[in-house]
């Protein structure tokens, strides 16, 4: 293999570990905010709490929720890593 053809492979290793590391993050945050959002009394501001509508509500607030933290966790962790240039 010639030098051009490693780092290619190299770089597409690369980038296949940070999509699996977004992606595992993001899932994980996801059921965590769904895990969370299962304490919070819809029924207080639904109609019909029980509804498929109020279910589909819990799951879009959780996805939103999941990615916000997902972003946060991702950029904190990056910007913890590029700490190393500082000094």
């Amino acid at each position: 293999m010639t030098m051009a053809q490693d780092l290619g492979e190299s770089l597409r290793n690369e980038a296949a570990q940070t999509g699996m590391i977004y992606i595992t993050v993001n899932l994980i945050s996801i059921a965590l905010c769904w895990w969370c959002l299962q304490t919070f009394r819809f029924d207080l501001f639904v109609k019909q709490p029980k509804s498929g509508q109020a279910k589909m509500l819990q799951v879009i607030l959780a996805v939103i929720l999941g990615y916000q933290l997902a972003q946060f966790i991702l950029s904190y962790a990056e910007w913890s890593s590029s700490l190393q240039f500082l000094f």
